[in-house]
């Protein structure tokens, strides 16, 4: 379990009476479950296992390679908690030695659609991101020559 995190399950939603709120947010306590799938998805290697396994199945070491810049002990947490999550199969062969392959549950397949879809937005608007970045960062840079 990450640290932080509450080992108690929390049904958060409607516990926060926001008036008339978006009813698609989420409370923005720690204990709410909500909160906690969506810090768990959304990390960076999350998100990466997850893309990776669309439509097939990897072994650890397969994953890893592809992965550029996860440690073996940053793999294999995240791999923990999406199979905990039931995002991730993972399949244990009987052979010597032993052959550990990961794949995408059913629910797991839908996240990544919905995955596409940020890959999809990140992809059209990158051009202005790139140009708000720089804007920034001039601004930035003029305010700390004035200090």
């Amino acid at each position: 379990m990450e640290e932080g995190t509450s080992k108690s399950p929390s049904n958060c939603a409607g516990t926060v009476d926001h008036g008339d709120a978006d009813p698609f947010q989420w409370d923005v306590r720690e204990d709410c479950q909500v909160r906690q799938i969506l810090d768990r998805v959304a990390d960076k290697w999350s998100l990466l296992v997850i893309a990776l396994l669309e439509h097939r199945r990897l072994r650890f070491t397969e994953l890893r390679r592809e992965i550029d810049g996860i440690s073996q002990r940053m793999l294999t947490v995240t791999l923990r908690s999406l199979e905990r999550d039931g995002l991730v199969k993972r399949t244990v062969h009987p052979v010597v030695p032993p052959r550990v392959e990961y794949e995408l549950t059913p629910l797991g397949g839908t996240l990544h659609a919905t995955i596409q879809s940020l890959v999809k937005w990140t992809e059209a608007h990158q051009e202005e991101i790139a140009v708000a970045r720089a804007a920034y960062d001039t601004r930035e840079a003029e305010a700390a020559s004035l200090r």
